[in-house]
């Protein structure tokens, strides 16, 4: 199996179905760091990493926000001293979908690269 980080971002429009509880369940072994979280309704994957100071956080903010152009899917990201809280989810479907998995799974090769 190819994995996620490996795939683009398909365009997401509204109307394209939320991932179901058992393809939630079988991604999630591929972004093991990751938790699902709901918010007003919503699920989506949240992320806490953790860094040595605030500079190694807006850096690799700065990061995601790149690839996040790049792939023309965009997160919640919350920077702070020695970390950065990273939410992806799919906001034209209010939800999941498979793009979120993927941008999680380039998300941690990101931080791996640190």
């Amino acid at each position: 199996m190819t994995e996620l980080n490996q795939f683009k971002c398909v365009p997401c429009r509204a109307g394209v179905p939320v991932l179901t509880d058992d393809e939630i369940h079988q991604l999630l072994p591929e972004i093991p760091e990751w938790k699902v979280k709901e918010v007003e309704g919503i699920r989506r994957l949240e992320r806490v990493f953790k860094f040595k100071n605030f500079a190694q956080a807006l850096d690799f903010t700065n990061k995601v926000g790149a690839l996040a152009g790049e792939q023309d899917h965009h997160p919640s990201i919350l920077t702070e001293y020695g970390r950065v809280t990273i939410t992806w989810w799919t906001h034209a479907i209010k939800g999941l979908h498979k793009n979120d998995f993927i941008m999680a799974a380039k998300t941690d090769v990101l931080a791996d690269a640190l």
